[in-house]
């Protein structure tokens, strides 16, 4: 059974139109990969998914019968941590649950993570890398059945990348839906299937494409 299914989603921002006509799928435990070039519209596709932008048409559905708002974790490009406040800060406006907090600190994702380790310091003074961390470990609270990831690689060493990667294999292994937008060929590694959004439209390709066959995907030479 289907977890996720995107139906024909259309998106504007005044008169130009991002999305033409967006469909996709995804099961419990799989990953699915989102590739196209930059303005393609996967962060917009993104943010209709997690609930902060409403489509122009179109329709989703998630299994868990919820709103995006109460099965999705959101972990956009840009982050949404407050660099003045401390990792502990950050993480109390998104676990209300403070036994879940304390639980997930010391023996779920968030210790997994390695964010136990950061709890005093102050935001702005993590690396790219632990702060990606974070703000997964932000998206996680309340334990959610889909995370959406929006190039979550971006500015991270070799090492911070990995680490990442096996943070989101775990998840997956526990039957969690991961889309994720990315610029990667590594990343592809992790997905069961994998879209293209060229001029609007999204196609599935094969997942195992990598440089110039993938290239070409994504530009719509195929």
């Amino acid at each position: 059974m289907e977890r996720i299914v995107v139906r024909n989603i259309v998106s504007s921002y005044g008169k130009k139109k991002v999305l033409k006509g967006v469909s996709l799928s995804a099961a419990a435990g799989e990953c699915i990969g989102i590739v196209g070039e930059n303005g393609c519209g996967k962060s917009t596709l993104f943010n209709i998914l997690a609930g902060l932008k409403k489509a122009d048409s179109g329709e989703f559905f998630f299994d868990t019968g919820k709103s995006p708002a109460a099965c999705v974790g959101y972990v956009p490009q840009e982050g949404s941590l407050m660099n003045e406040l401390s990792v502990l800060d950050n993480l109390s406006l998104w676990y209300r649950d403070r036994a879940e907090l304390r639980l997930s600190l010391k023996q779920g994702f968030l210790k997994e993570l390695g964010v136990d380790e950061m709890c005093r310091t102050r935001v702005d003074k993590l690396s790219g890398g632990m702060k990606k961390r974070v703000s997964i470990g932000c998206a996680l609270a309340g334990n959610p059945p889909i995370l959406i990831l929006d190039e979550p690689d971006a500015a991270l060493d070799l090492m911070g990348k990995a680490e990442i990667r096996g943070y989101l294999a775990k998840y997956k292994k526990q039957g969690g839906t991961i889309l994720i937008a990315t610029h990667e060929e590594s990343d592809l590694e992790l997905c069961d299937k994998v879209y293209a959004l060229h001029n609007g439209k999204s196609k599935e390709i094969d997942r195992t494409l990598r440089q110039e066959a993938l290239i070409r995907e994504i530009k719509g030479q195929s």
